[in-house]
């Protein structure tokens, strides 16, 4: 019997990213499903190869039941055509079936006929999107978040180098800065781990893995999503109680703040992880059918996103009133930009984009969503490096500083290095001398001041 292979690869090309697993995983669940109720249906009939009949089959796109000879088997469109229907905007009843025809093969003595009518004329549209296109969109939304995630991993290191290096910038301010900007690098760095043990092979092998190593990376991937959104909470707390309070202990809040912001994730995953391993053990723990189970890690993330854009209110209104306070100058559109310019930092420093998506359910907006979280998303690491670090004036001043003392330096290293051939050549170098010149100034100025006082 021809088993429709392109049909098959058709479907394959539509799917990724679209549903809550990997395309090939979706057919192998059916799949697992289908050849489970043919097992359960010839221990209830049992037949044998001279038995008249078509005995149950998975033909790589459905699942159809033992037949008799002459017998007509009808099928509803498989579960992924509905879904991809749906997000296409196809009307879906009451029983969650497409408006389709259903799909038919006759048994005959010669076996399963063909399936009328076929799969793309029974269940797809004829306006239906091209599956390359399909596919060309999934594959640009993959190489956009790779882009994004390897940018900021950059621009984050790069930034905590910084903050780390200049002891002047070392304060409560900057420091929750450098914890977020952990949180960035651990999340982009938990993608590219997450997609590399999932999807490293092309076929469907991972579908069922079901190691230690593998349900690992899912919890570290959970924890450090988590965390970050945590941390973007802790932003905007901490700006909110700096506007509100006049006087408050940083230090002590810090204290609070980190427990916050790594131990609450910590608390969470560890439970979900604990729950998983009791009830929902499957697979990877990369699929998430339940959805009770997920609501203990998605509930306190959307809590976070809620509570952040209430501060994120709080503090806009803040900011209006104090531009509008008569000691501060400017006329009513210097203020209103301001404001603007103002809203417009907090925006990727909060994460208040999560919102537009943060209640609606799973399957709705799909593409917008991945465009949206995944590819947008992805360089938010980067746009708050470069705003918090990089267009900081504080740190733009120290690294000027230590520029100009950087050249200083060179430049009396050479000097020395042309005037003094003979001290060049054995070693002493300009950062010596100028240290020595400066003790030799410093005790002769001592020893002038101290002249001067005898004398009076």
């Amino acid at each position: 019997m021809a088993i429709h292979w392109k049909t098959c690869f058709f479907v394959l090309t539509l799917l990724p990213l679209v549903v809550a697993m990997h395309s090939d995983c979706v057919f192998k669940k059916e799949q697992e499903a289908c050849l489970e109720k043919i097992r359960r249906a010839t221990v209830l009939n049992p037949v044998n190869d001279s038995s008249p009949g078509c005995p149950g089959m998975w033909d790589n796109i459905t699942c159809w039941k033992p037949a008799s000879v002459g017998e007509i088997v009808f099928v509803k469109c498989p579960a992924f055509f509905r879904m991809i229907n749906s997000e296409d905007g196809w009307e879906v009843d009451n029983m969650g079936q497409t408006h389709t025809g259903d799909i038919s093969r006759n048994c005959t003595e010669d076996g399963w006929s063909e399936p009328f009518p076929h799969y793309y004329d029974a269940c797809f549209d004829e306006n239906f999107t091209e599956p390359i296109n399909q596919d060309y969109y999934y594959l640009s939304v993959k190489a956009l978040y790779t882009v994004g995630y390897s940018t900021s991993l950059v621009s984050l290191t790069m930034a905590m180098v910084v903050l780390c290096r200049f002891r002047k910038l070392h304060c409560t301010r900057n420091f929750i800065h450098m914890n977020l900007f952990v949180s960035f690098i651990l999340r982009a760095i938990s993608v590219f781990i997450k997609d590399g043990v999932l999807y490293a092979e092309q076929d469907s092998s991972h579908c069922f893995i079901s190691t230690v190593e593998c349900k690992a990376v899912m919890v570290f991937f959970h924890y450090c999503v988590m965390s970050n959104y945590f941390w973007l909470f802790i932003e905007g707390l901490y700006l909110f109680t700096l506007l509100v309070e006049t006087f408050f202990p940083e230090r002590r809040y810090f204290y609070w703040y980190t427990i916050i912001g790594w131990g609450t994730p910590t608390i969470c995953v560890t439970v979900w992880a604990v729950l998983r391993l009791h009830f929902d053990d499957n697979g990877c723990w990369d699929m998430n059918d339940n959805t009770a189970l997920w609501w203990v890690i998605k509930g306190p993330v959307v809590g976070s996103i809620m509570i952040n854009f209430v501060l994120f209110i709080g503090i806009i209104v803040i900011l209006v009133q104090k531009l509008q306070s008569p000691d501060i100058g400017g006329n009513e559109s210097s203020i209103y930009l301001r404001l603007a310019r103002s809203t417009l930092l907090l925006i990727p420093l909060f994460g208040i984009h999560y919102t537009v998506f943060a209640f609606s359910p799973e399957n709705v907006s799909k593409r917008e969503r991945l465009v949206f979280e995944l590819g947008l998303g992805s360089f938010q690491g980067f746009v708050v490096a470069v705003l918090y670090c990089f267009l900081n004036g504080e740190v733009q001043s120290e690294i000027k500083r230590k520029w100009r003392s950087w050249k200083v330096n060179r430049y009396f290293a050479v000097d020395f290095k042309h005037r003094h051939p003979s001290l060049a050549s054995s070693g002493v170098n300009g950062g010596t001398q100028l240290s020595i010149l400066s003790k030799s100034s410093s005790q002769i100025r001592m020893s002038s001041i101290n002249a001067e006082n005898l004398a009076t």
